[in-house]
């Protein structure tokens, strides 16, 4: 049996979100989702960073373009704040290009766009 990465601090990240999604519910935009979560880990005490951003390495050099996450929650998931009617293929492609940048290993994506919550997560 494969070992659950992150247990604990996952379970209590998606409570969270789900705590957001039962107050707000669907519909808004999702920078009032992050803002709502931003407060809520101020509120749990839960190490977070908002908008990290991440330089890309090719060949020895770093390209210009960068990569912002949406958090870096317990210092090592990233999640991913979405407001959309599905999590589609390009969410998690998106997750997984972050995980090699961070060089983490965990992503969550939170959509908040759904009747109820949906989350999915993203193992590289």
């Amino acid at each position: 049996m494969t070992e659950i990465i992150l247990k604990e601090e996952s379970y209590q990240l998606i409570g969270i979100c789900m705590e957001v999604h039962r107050e707000l519910g669907m519909g808004f935009k999702e920078i009032v989702y992050k803002d709502a979560l931003e407060y809520e880990f101020k509120n749990h005490s839960i190490l977070y960073k908002r908008e990290k951003e991440y330089k890309i390495e090719y060949k020895g050099i770093t390209l210009p373009h960068r990569y912002n996450a949406d958090f870096i929650v317990y210092g090592s998931i990233i999640l991913e704040v979405k407001a959309s009617y599905i999590i589609v293929n390009n969410f998690v492609k998106q997750t997984i290009n972050y995980l090699k940048a961070s060089g983490l290993q965990l992503g969550i994506i939170a959509n908040f766009g759904e009747q109820s919550f949906v989350s999915k997560r993203v193992v590289f």
